[in-house]
């Protein structure tokens, strides 16, 4: 059995779902009925928390596949656990690297792994070589973009408006045995549980102008004290040898890293507004390390 071990103490309150994301919803649940299985993209770092439940809903009775994308940036102690998890679950899984190509080439093979049922129905009823429908889908900031870039190559053509399609929709061909139909990144109208919203902004999911980076970052140094603390250590030199009890003892952390990084307001004061943004840009360039913000763990 797979549990998740809980992270973070969270005090912000983050949620953020602007009008475009309510109309591709919208949009997606027009086009599901024309699709054979969907495709979901998902941060290997917080694979729950960048899982939008909102497309469990829609793709119901659909075949399904998880990617946990950007595997390279997360622990890999816990993405192997992750993996394990879903597939319980019933889904077909992959790790990738959308940016560097690396685990993309075994996703149609997957999909035709995932769709075998489909495809033996169809030729029971003597259709032959219809291409499976895919469509793909994923939080902002995912990778989706780079992964359809990496997927489909220069060989794919775009195959234009079909029939039963809004107007206006593409369809990507990537060979004759599958085509794919992109949807914009979109989150979810509520985050229930408030430290999904603050995974989501750690890794850039969330438009950084309506977060306080400054608390966002105490809620790191909370997190990696207790779970990373060589990464403190080794990127900063600063040493934690007992884990922070809340983010007012976030603080100070927060001071040394602003000192050692030459964040300083006028009269040597650390700044801490740029001391957050610096110790974020570490964390989502991997500066820090292979980070994993939260953990399954087998019973």
């Amino acid at each position: 059995m797979v549990k998740r071990r809980k992270g973070m103490v969270i005090i912000m309150q983050i949620q953020w779902y602007p009008g475009h994301m309510a109309k591709a919803k919208r949009m997606m649940q027009d086009d599901i009925k024309l699709i054979d299985v969907v495709i979901e993209l998902v941060d290997a770092r917080i694979p729950l928390s960048s899982k939008n439940p909102d497309i469990d809903k829609l793709a119901n009775n659909k075949s399904r596949v998880l990617l946990l994308n950007k595997y390279d940036m997360a622990d890999s102690r816990y993405t192997k656990e992750w993996k394990e998890y879903f597939e319980a679950k019933g889904y077909f899984t992959a790790l990738v690297n959308s940016k560097s190509g690396n685990g993309v080439k075994q996703v149609q093979d997957i999909v035709q792994k995932a769709c075998e049922e489909k495809i033996a129905r169809d030729r029971r009823k003597g259709i032959l070589n219809r291409p499976v429908r895919a469509m793909i889908v994923g939080i902002p900031n995912v990778g989706k973009s780079t992964f359809i870039n990496s997927f489909v190559g220069k060989a794919s053509t775009k195959t234009g408006n079909k029939p039963g399609v809004t107007k206006g929709k593409q369809w990507i061909r990537i060979n004759k045995s599958m085509e794919l139909l992109d949807t914009p990144g979109i989150l979810w109208p509520k985050f229930e549980d408030s430290s999904v919203g603050t995974r989501l902004a750690l890794i850039g999911s969330i438009n950084d102008t309506i977060i306080n980076g400054t608390d966002l970052s105490l809620e790191l140094i909370l997190f990696l004290s207790k779970h990373y603390p060589e990464a403190l250590k080794n990127r900063y030199e600063i040493e934690i040898t007992d884990p922070l009890e809340n983010l007012k003892s976030a603080v100070p952390v927060l001071e040394k890293i602003a000192l050692k990084r030459s964040c300083l307001l006028k009269g040597g004061e650390p700044d801490l507004d740029r001391a957050a943004n610096l110790l974020l840009e570490d964390f989502r360039s991997t500066r820090l390390g292979n980070i994993t913000l939260e953990f399954p763990f087998l019973e």
